[in-house]
């Protein structure tokens, strides 16, 4: 890697047509539900709530649901928790994958719907259901959420962002149904550091982006919150990381030698001993993704601004 090739920037824009659509039908079929649940990933709770759709939500009763908190740093999904509370929201933290969280996000909608059916009983209005929209943007893991609270595999999971292609309507139970929307984003991100984030998490596809440059910057913010996991996934010195970043050059260059470094014990090597940087950036993504990486929260509470 040259001076020239540094990576320090992404630039991303994404909005195909088929999520301005998705964004007019939600609007459209907010007038049929009773309650919003926004999924998050606990990872990145700022990144991952797209702004459209909370401003047009804003006047529904809302359950914010911290997805996949198993894989965030169990400190701050308890922080996380406290700012939403602060914020009038009632947040509850859900492994999708092993059902923890899902029924204390189905007892908070009954008591966010308490008063109101009991308005409704007094008025001799009985046995209407609870209906419920789940949104959220692509790849936070609303379909696994759906499959998890309905107990049955209906909606369609996949490992692409954007792969539940149509509403849908599930039962919960006797008395609630849920109505499934496709996951959208938003037309321009606020921020690079919105961006990354979402790439770090997969929302915005590999194919798309420089997986390089993606691996560097997730390898940045490792480097200097979360150093001790990236020792011990790759079996790295801390002594040896530490000279290479004490090195008297540029940054940029000092991580991607780190970068190097972990794909020569990850075995990522080419001909003439060099590192296969785009196999090195796939393992330092999807290790970070499964969750092989440790437990990482991108986004602290104290720093948010919103």
């Amino acid at each position: 890697m040259t001076n020239n090739d540094q990576p320090n920037k992404v630039n991303i824009n994404w909005f195909p047509g088929h999520m301005a659509k998705t964004r007019r039908q939600i609007t459209e079929d907010l007038k049929l539900v009773d309650v919003v649940v926004e999924i998050l990933d606990a990872r990145i709770p700022i990144s991952s709530q797209n702004p459209d759709i909370r401003q047009i939500t804003k006047n529904k009763k809302k359950i914010i649901v911290l997805n996949k908190e198993d894989l965030a740093d169990e400190k701050e999904n308890q922080k996380w928790v406290e700012y939403f509370l602060k914020r009038g929201e009632k947040a509850v933290l859900v492994n999708s994958n092993d059902g923890r969280g899902i029924n204390n996000v189905i007892k908070q909608i009954q008591i966010i719907m308490q008063d109101e059916l009991e308005s409704n009983a007094n008025k001799g209005r009985i046995g209407r259901k609870i209906r419920v929209m789940v949104v959220g943007i692509p790849n936070v893991g609303k379909s696994s959420f759906i499959n998890r609270i309905t107990k049955r595999t209906l909606a369609n999971v996949g490992n692409k962002p954007g792969v539940t292609k149509q509403k849908q309507w599930f039962r919960i139970n006797d008395n609630i149904e849920l109505m499934d929307t496709p996951g959208v984003l938003w037309p321009k991100f606020e921020s690079e550091e919105v961006a990354l984030n979402l790439s770090f998490i997969g929302t915005i596809k590999d194919d798309i982006l420089d997986l390089t440059e993606i691996a560097y910057n997730l390898t940045k913010f490792l480097l200097k919150n979360y150093r001790l996991n990236l020792l011990e996934r790759y079996k790295l010195d801390n002594k040896q990381i530490e000279d290479i970043l004490q090195q008297p050059q540029e940054e940029n260059l000092n991580i991607y030698e780190v970068m190097q470094a972990i794909g020569k014990k990850r075995g990522a090597v080419i001909s003439g001993g060099n590192i296969d940087d785009e196999k090195t950036s796939r393992i330092i993504l999807e290790d970070f993704r499964s969750g092989k990486l440790g437990k990482i929260t991108l986004e602290k509470v104290e720093i948010t601004k919103k």
